[in-house]
């Protein structure tokens, strides 16, 4: 039997599972490795990580014996029924105490039943979620954990420690129980995809209404990233249009435009429908990959179809400006919304979660991070219980400055037919939640006329329902239930 010497196992060899074993090694750390197919984890061991303190085994019982006690295995594989085959096949080699990490992409509600599933058989479990892409894993990604809460203090030396630091803090802490690790990282995720979805549709207005070509569009986002919508997807945006292919053109320009997902955005979109929260932005950028998907369909009927014409009389700096503004805007009402969903969460789920830790953790290292992030940690250390983010100072001031421009952006879109769903879809989101008074009242008329199902009144307390007879032969009778 091998000597139990490892301080960590790692199982799943694929480029970020490779790259986490050598950022551990780096750190110090032990690591044993396993990979289902033994030829990947020897080219492993006899490259990249040659000379180094990785250990390689080709049996998972000689794997698990190599591990300091109590035994800390992550698993980097393919998330659903995979990461459950695996844990079971490790089953039979672990004892009481033993921890399983999951830092795939899993889903939430997974981690809910693992953690309760490992914990009945005596073991502890963590889902955590890995965010930062390969060059991430490789040097400090940011590390968002949950689980089982006595399994933390046995891993966040190892975790902290292989995670991106801003300001010295590292970009990880306990995120809460069960599944809060993965569900925080597929909040994340769906907050990248309107991201994305907002810098697509800038792009789209950039090109389409002033015509600019691929060098003019690269240095203004260098510029914008040099200011207040500083971030890493802005960053790497500036750098794709500077990337040309064989005959000198811009690659981006022969990219099919047909967007793919791995569907932790439409996880995001699903649950806050379930827990009823206006997810609008994060929603419309899902939809919007939908729409691309449809590539076939577009091309049939945009010959038949036909809208305005984009080519407009714009000023350019003007609109650049209004541009910039709009994005700040509408990404302020994005991490708004997410910040909701994760209240509504905590309530359902019983989740303590530390709404500034989440955004201290974001800081660095993943694929969201940005400058107004610290603006975020701040707005809730100054107020944990903070209703919405744009209620904080900060950034209500930050909305009010940017949504004239704003305004006339989404305006020149839908004057030139321009798709603009997540930045128009953000405005308004903010124009209904700022707005005392609703038109639902019709809606709920509506309802109480069709279905006898009652509506409150604005001169009763909340609670008392009521129902009219509409037509004079309805009756009084009322739908048992109320459904807002």
């Amino acid at each position: 039997m091998p000597e139990a010497n490892a301080d960590i196992g790692l199982i799943g060899l694929a480029v970020m599972g490779q790259n986490l074993v050598m950022n551990m090694n780096d750190h110090g750390y032990t690591v044993s490795v396993y990979n289902r197919t033994t030829e990947v984890m020897e080219e492993f061991v006899g490259g990249t990580a040659k000379d180094s303190k990785v250990q390689g085994f080709a049996e998972l019982k000689d794997f698990v014996a190599s591990l300091k006690r109590p035994r800390r295995i992550m698993l980097m594989v393919k998330a659903g029924a995979a990461v459950d085959k695996v844990i079971e096949s490790l089953e039979p080699y672990l004892e009481e105490g033993d921890i399983v990490i999951d830092g795939g992409n899993s889903n939430y509600t997974d981690s809910i039943r693992r953690t309760q599933e490992l914990k009945d058989k005596g073991l502890r479990f963590i889902g955590t979620g890995v965010s930062g892409g390969e060059e991430g894993a490789r040097h400090g990604p940011s590390i968002m954990p949950g689980g089982h809460p006595e399994a933390w203090p046995f891993v966040k030396n190892i975790l902290q420690d292989i995670s991106a630091k801003v300001d010295g803090v590292p970009c990880c802490d306990w995120v809460g129980e069960d599944g809060a690790g993965h569900y925080v990282k597929m909040v994340h995720n769906g907050i990248e995809y309107g991201d994305m979805q907002l810098i697509a549709e800038a792009y789209h207005l950039m090109k389409d209404v002033l015509g600019m070509n691929a060098e003019e569009m690269g240095a203004t986002f260098t510029a914008w990233n040099k200011g207040k919508l500083d971030s890493y997807l802005i960053e790497i945006t500036s750098e794709i249009f500077g990337v040309k292919d064989d005959d000198g053109e811009p690659i981006l320009e022969k990219i099919l435009d047909s967007a793919g997902q791995k569907g932790t955005g439409k996880w995001t979109s699903v649950n806050a429908l379930e827990l009823g929260i206006p997810l609008t932005l994060i929603s419309e950028a899902v939809f919007a990959r939908f729409l691309s998907a449809l590539k076939d369909e577009r091309v049939t009927a945009s010959q038949t179809l036909k809208g305005p014409d984009a080519k407009a009389n714009v000023d350019k700096e003007a609109f650049l400006k209004d541009l910039e503004d709009a994005l700040y805007g509408a990404k302020i009402t994005s991490y708004a919304q997410g910040y909701m969903l994760f209240r509504a969460a905590a309530a359902e789920y019983g989740w303590n979660l530390n709404y500034a830790g989440i955004a201290q953790m974001w800081r660095g290292g993943c694929i969201i991070r940005s400058r107004f992030l610290n603006d975020i940690m701040e707005a809730y250390n100054a107020d944990p219980e903070l209703q919405n983010l744009l209620l904080a100072p900060f950034f209500t001031k930050a909305i009010h400055d940017s949504q004239a421009a704003w305004r006339r952006v989404v305006a020149k879109a839908v004057e030139l037919g321009i798709p603009t769903p997540a930045m128009s879809g953000a405005l308004n989101f903010y124009d209904g939640y700022r707005l005392e008074r609703l038109p639902a009242n019709m809606i709920q008329a509506q309802r109480d006329f069709f279905g006898a199902h009652t509506y409150e009144r604005l001169d009763k307390p909340r609670g008392e329902f009521f129902h009219t007879n509409w037509t004079g032969t309805g009756g009084n009778v009322t739908s048992r239930t109320y459904n807002a």
